[in-house]
């Protein structure tokens, strides 16, 4: 079954993202980020590129003919993906495409309407029959 971690109390949640994504990148881990808001996926993908000088994160879209030798692939859609270790999601909903992956990271910032959208995901799990880990980002690293 399913993995899913929550890491609660991101001052940014991309920011954060990014740090996941370097973080999964530098364990030579696979990693899926899940968004079907484009611009916010867009976002992301932007941020990735700047994020850090010296952490160079390779990401691709999911229908790029490099994604499967690529550690980091960025979709808005459902269809299948090359990797399915890990998934972290973006999107204010849970991903319809979780149960193909081994973990889903959930990050959530202290912003109201993220964090009511986090709890509705967090039940949706749990109404699944899924262990939830948390993550306070104030006192612990990253998942």
């Amino acid at each position: 079954m399913t993995e899913i971690d929550f890491a609660f109390g991101a001052p940014d949640r991309l920011r954060t993202a990014c740090q996941v994504a370097v973080k999964r990148v530098q364990a030579g881990q696979k990693l899926v980020v899940y968004c079907r808001d484009t611009n916010r996926l867009g976002q992301f993908d932007r941020l990735l590129w700047a994020f850090d000088d010296l952490a160079f994160v390779p990401h691709v879209a999911f229908d790029d003919p490099l994604a499967a030798q690529t550690p980091v692939v960025l979709t808005s859609s459902d269809a299948e993906t090359p990797h399915h270790e890990w998934l972290l999601n973006l999107d204010d909903s849970w991903p319809p495409i979780y149960t193909r992956f081994r973990r889903v990271i959930e990050i959530v910032s202290n912003d109201a309407s993220e964090r009511e959208a986090a709890r509705a995901r967090w039940r949706f799990y749990q109404e699944c029959g899924h262990q939830i880990v948390k993550h306070d980002l104030a006192t612990q690293e990253l998942p």
